[in-house]
């Protein structure tokens, strides 16, 4: 008789209590993150019952942080964002500032250290691509001016937490974290006058500078022609196969050799791939396991949540929500009707940024990891997510009403 090793028992119990809460997210016509989240819950620590094993599902959930962020490099549209780049880009940056400034006020409230602080703000400045995109198609929006700006917003959002994962790592001593191990490099330039931090910093950006060249000048050019020639030889099976082998192994190799996160090196593979003509054949073939491990990353960001902060900080937790629904909404709104655009194309982006996910929870677990914020931080951006997403279809169904959408004939039309 077999006996089911802890792997096999994690990820059974993940995808399966996954598949049953996301059912029922689905029913009630809820984000099916909700019940991913739900799902991990179940089998934390925090809750009674089966307990899963921790640090495998951190595991695995590095596996799905590699392939959302390679999906994100995938959907990254140079084009998109430079015919909306007016608005998309101020209105992202201010508002990432807005929402990061509340956040960090709210950690001051908390008793929470200025580093603390501005982790927090940024993980609930950033909204879920996943959350945003599924409500947009379920509106027939995608194509439309509105769909495009949120598209656009939401792409300038995504690099700037991209560039925050590469820069908070060296700087956690200075945000008040646990300093990480001086490299050897930034040994040799520190003794060259310069701090410790200053060093790190620089080492650091001479890395990804050279990352960012390797990717643009040879991967640009050897990605897309290695999938051309796989794809000459017929089988699916190998194009499938290289698709997943140069996610993995560019977000790795980016690692072992640049020194940055996987989640960069993916999505800048993600990024280059998508220049090929065969780009769009590579997203549909690797996608299923892509959904299969974000679910586990989603499982195990809710594994990590500990319900008793709703009952011991309850006011901590309003204070999150209302930073994510209002005031990141508000900022939305305000920079839209600044710019000139109608109440209606306002009210959308606006609704579409009213709910945090993947990077947001990207950022804090990491902040975790590197004691930069306290473990309160973790659960309040987790209850903040499960809390917008689930009010986030009522925002929309309320615009809806409001401003009733188009028949689908002229759905491409923005009114």
């Amino acid at each position: 008789m077999h006996h089911a090793t802890p792997l096999i028992t994690t990820i059974v119990a993940g995808l399966g209590l996954a598949f049953l809460f996301g059912l029922l997210a689905q029913r009630l016509r809820l984000p099916l993150i909700a019940g991913y989240l739900c799902a991990g819950m179940v089998i934390g620590p925090f809750t009674p019952g089966f307990v899963a094993d921790s640090a495998l599902a951190s595991e695995l959930a590095e596996l799905g942080v590699i392939l959302l962020m390679f999906g994100v490099g995938l959907h990254f549209s140079a084009r998109e964002l430079v015919s909306v780049k007016a608005i998309a880009v101020p209105g992202a940056l201010v508002q990432i500032a807005v929402a990061t400034g509340a956040g960090t006020l709210t950690g001051a409230l908390l008793g929470w250290g200025i580093g603390a602080g501005l982790i927090f703000g940024l993980a609930l400045s950033v909204a879920s691509t996943v959350v945003l995109l599924r409500a947009l198609q379920e509106r027939g929006l995608v194509q439309t001016e509105r769909g495009r700006i949120a598209v656009g917003w939401l792409v300038v959002e995504d690099l700037a937490m991209v560039l925050a994962l590469v820069m908070i790592p060296p700087l956690a001593g200075v945000l008040g974290g646990t300093a990480l191990p001086v490299s050897d490099e930034a040994a040799e330039v520190a003794r060259m006058g310069l701090g410790p931090v200053a060093a790190t910093l620089l080492v650091t950006g001479v890395k990804v500078s050279a990352f960012f060249l390797v990717m643009l000048l040879v991967g640009r050019r050897l990605i897309p022609w290695l999938l051309d020639h796989v794809a000459q030889s017929g089988s699916r099976e190998l194009f499938r196969l290289a698709v997943l082998a140069i996610a993995l192994g560019v977000a790795f190799g980016s690692s072992a050799i640049f020194g940055v996160s996987f989640a960069l090196g993916a999505f800048f593979a993600g990024m280059v791939m998508a220049g090929s003509t065969l780009s769009a054949q590579a997203m549909k073939d690797v996608m299923p396991l892509r959904d299969a491990f974000a679910v586990l990353f989603f499982v195990s960001v809710g594994m990590l949540f500990n319900p008793q902060i709703l009952i011991e900080n309850p006011g901590a937790v309003l204070m999150t929500i209302l930073v994510i629904l209002v005031v990141k909404s508000a900022a939305a709104w305000g920079i839209m009707r600044l710019f000139g655009h109608p109440d209606d194309r306002a009210l959308t982006i606006a609704a579409s940024l009213a709910q945090i996910g993947e990077f947001s929870f990207i950022l804090i677990v990491m902040g975790v990891d590197l004691a930069i914020v306290p473990p309160e931080a973790r659960d309040l951006v987790v209850a903040g997510a499960m809390a917008s997403i689930l009010v986030n279809p009522l925002l929309f169904r309320a615009i809806d009403r409001r401003f009733p959408l188009p028949r689908p004939a002229t759905s491409a039309v923005d009114d």
